[in-house]
């Protein structure tokens, strides 16, 4: 029987709550309340089997991180070559970069829906604070000594308020319990647009995502996490997996106990809408809540999302294997202005925010079967003392999540161009 007090079970949690904290972050959350309120409960099944997916595809890259010698991009290049191991950390650059774009456009739009109507400004306030944040991130990644435990604990106080503020709009909302349970039967909704199927590309990039669940090979090994902790491993990657499930299911029931089926289903264009229309509803309390949960889900993916680029960029390269390596704070502050860059070209464009945030968050969709392959690749390897990084179920289990992400790269792909061309 085991003997491990609880105190001690808490601390055994803390890489996958990272990577748990920067999947949940405002495009997510918008993402997800998008699809409640147009869905109601249809896709509760889908948050189920993409938890399912994301824990054993956690679990694998932390058994990458504690059995094989070098980092995953490092062991690709060592196996395959630089090239291929070059091209899987820009790969997840990219996909960062598209995440992060989603992020600041959703703080930004957060922050103009909270200022008076009649505020006028000569600048863009909204903007000038999302600079000033992303300018606040570069410093804390210069100025730090070390990030990993900073970031983990502020990781989890994070994630903490996101699931007490979802939570309190929840109860308030009193989703049905009945339609939840049937929404755990596997079905689409008739009659599925290319908008709706962008919507559900991007819960599935949102909730499944192959780069944060990459990340956690790096992340247990800046822990100091070895063989000894393969079960360690295991419990925080189900721990952190179902947090993020629990948070995405909750604010997507929130917002189909709320929205679905009513006028306002089709007015979720900001976050600041998805607040201001629980008002009335549960009073003021519902939106300051609402906000709370927001910048706490900001402010963990905008940090730790650009380190997952700026660590991945920097390993491809063969110049970073740890967060506090010179080469990956360049590639995390790179990736921070990337972000930035990229919100400034959505302020040009005639797309309204939750068309750029949805586009952004699908379009990080591509990459995912070339990760998904690596994963498995790497996790298929054998350690020095010749046993396989994994067991063969596990391995069978987050196999099935490559024929899902191509067929979603596919989809997504030329829905995208339809968008862009008109065609």
């Amino acid at each position: 029987m085991s003997t491990i007090a609880p105190v001690q079970r808490l601390r055994m949690i803390g890489p996958a709550i990272i990577v748990a904290a920067v999947v949940c972050g405002p495009g997510s959350i918008l993402t997800a309340s998008r699809v409640g309120a147009s869905y109601g409960y249809s896709f509760v099944w889908l948050i189920v089997l993409l938890a399912v997916l994301m824990t054993c595809s956690t679990a694998l890259a932390a058994r990458i991180g504690v059995s094989l010698e070098a980092t995953p991009c490092r062991e690709v290049s060592n196996r395959i070559g630089f090239g291929w191991g070059l091209a899987v950390g820009l790969i997840v650059f990219l996909i960062t970069a598209g995440f992060q774009t989603s992020n600041n456009i959703a703080v930004l739009t957060a922050l103009g829906a909270l200022l008076p109507e009649d505020t006028r400004l000569p600048v863009d306030l909204p903007l000038l604070l999302v600079a000033a944040l992303n300018v606040g991130l570069i410093a804390v990644v210069y100025k730090s000594r070390e990030l990993y435990r900073p970031v983990e604990l502020c990781m989890k106080a994070f994630v903490l308020v996101m699931v007490v503020a979802f939570l309190i709009n929840a109860i308030f909302a009193r989703p049905s319990l009945s339609a939840a349970l049937a929404g755990l039967v596997p079905r689409l909704p008739g009659g599925m647009s290319d908008t709706a199927f962008l919507a559900v590309a991007g819960l599935t990039g949102t909730t499944f995502s192959i780069t944060g669940a990459m990340y956690q090979a790096y992340l247990v090994r800046d822990r100091g996490w070895g063989l000894d902790h393969l079960r360690r491993g295991w419990i925080d990657s189900v721990v952190g997996i179902s947090v993020l499930a629990f948070i995405t299911m909750v604010i997507m029931l929130t917002a189909a106990a709320t929205f679905f089926g009513t006028p306002a289903a089709d007015e979720l264009n900001t976050l600041g809408d998805v607040a201001a229309q629980l008002q009335p509803l549960f009073g003021p309390a519902a939106v300051v809540l609402f906000t709370i949960g927001i910048f706490a889900g900001a402010l963990s993916s905008f940090l730790v999302n650009s380190m997952i680029g700026g660590q991945f960029l920097a390993d491809g390269l063969g110049r970073g294997d740890s967060m506090d390596s010179a080469w990956a704070r360049h590639g995390t502050v790179i990736a921070l202005l990337t972000g930035f860059a990229g919100t400034l070209v959505g302020r040009l464009t005639p797309f309204d925010p939750v068309t750029l945030i949805i586009m952004a968050q699908s379009a990080t969709v591509l990459g995912l079967p070339a990760l998904a392959l690596t994963l498995i690749f790497l996790a298929s390897r054998r350690r020095a003392d010749g046993r396989r990084v994994a067991p063969m179920w596990l391995l069978l289990v987050a196999s099935t999540a490559i024929p899902i992400t191509l067929a979603l790269a596919i989809r997504t792909g030329l829905n995208l161009y339809t968008r862009f061309t008109g065609g």
